[in-house]
């Protein structure tokens, strides 16, 4: 399945977030995921592993698993390149060993202190506050977006981390709009009125968190994870599947797409076998009613100040 997004290419609905993957096992996970069907990968400069991935692709298609036309590539601008658009979107293609990107986001709506394209550094103050820079608008950046869409080095722009308001300014002032917002949204934070929103005005909504980080999530920020629900075990047990693939699942039927991370196969060919069956009108709004409004990724904590105050 995949969706169409507003610059007329298409996007699988199901991908493989890379975030927190060990670069020693890229390689293997990702010629497993492709055997299984991924085709949708969605990267960061930030996650420090572009090159692996990269080698990982090359291999794929030199052995003939799959075809470049066939994958579905994303990667994100970092913070402290908002200045550098051009510069950082030809590091992460050197580094993907790509001729273009597929899609290309603001990783967040915060420009920081610029060091060295690439180097996705979080400058802090004497404060031990994040150093945001204030010299420099996200329209600008969003100039320099578009400019790669002029240039043949991306074929869609989006954005991340991004609320209604700056959703809003950003369709206003943009000439080429934005064809996605990656966001986190899993059943203890559905964010229904932004994911509307979005899709109201052409913006496809994928969830980067859409197990709600599960495992990792609660060790690293001490959240809690809806796969531990009971509603969802019980939904489980009701469709024979797992209480990951019901939360997926969820997702794709409210036309959102999913990016679901996992280091273990058996994991990643469960993920991706969410298209077999649907989750009736009546359970949807079961899990509907789980909403907790429960971010589970919260930078703050590295950063020194809550960017969504």
């Amino acid at each position: 399945m995949a969706i169409t997004l507003n610059s007329g290419f298409s996007m699988p609905v199901i991908g493989l977030g890379v975030w927190r993957m060990e670069s020693q096992h890229i390689k293997d996970l990702i010629l497993n995921s492709i055997k299984i069907g991924y085709r949708h990968f969605d990267c960061a400069a930030k996650y420090k592993n572009e090159e692996e991935v990269g080698m990982a692709l090359k291999e794929a298609l030199a052995r003939g698993l799959v075809k470049r036309e066939d994958l579905f590539i994303t990667t994100k601008l970092w913070n402290s390149d908002h200045g550098h658009v051009i510069e950082a979107c030809k590091d992460s293609l050197k580094k993907l060993q790509l001729d273009y990107l597929d899609l290309y986001l603001f990783h967040f709506p915060v420009p920081t202190r610029h060091t060295v394209v690439g180097a996705t550094d979080s400058v802090k103050g004497e404060d031990g506050v994040l150093d945001i820079d204030t010299t420099i608008s996200l329209e600008t950046t969003w100039r320099a977006m578009e400019g790669l869409v002029s240039m043949g080095l991306v074929r869609s722009i989006g954005i991340s981390n991004y609320d209604c308001f700056l959703t809003r300014d950003c369709l206003a002032y943009s000439k080429i709009k934005p064809a996605l917002n990656q966001i986190e949204t899993h059943p203890y934070f559905q964010r229904y009125s932004l994911v509307k929103f979005c899709q109201k005005h052409g913006v496809c909504v994928t969830a980067h968190t859409p197990l709600g980080g599960a495992t990792a999530n609660t060790e690293l920020f001490g959240s809690v994870s809806c796969l531990d629900d009971q509603v969802l075990k019980g939904l489980a047990e009701k469709y024979n599947k797992s209480a990951a693939q019901i939360a997926l699942r969820w997702g794709i039927q409210r036309n959102t797409v999913a990016i679901p991370k996992s280091s273990r196969f058996e994991r990643l060919k469960e993920n991706f076998e969410v298209l077999d069956f649907v989750i009736s009108k009546e359970d949807m709004e079961l899990i509907r009613s789980m909403d907790k409004k429960h971010r589970t990724n919260q930078p703050a904590k590295f950063w020194g100040i809550d960017v969504y105050a």
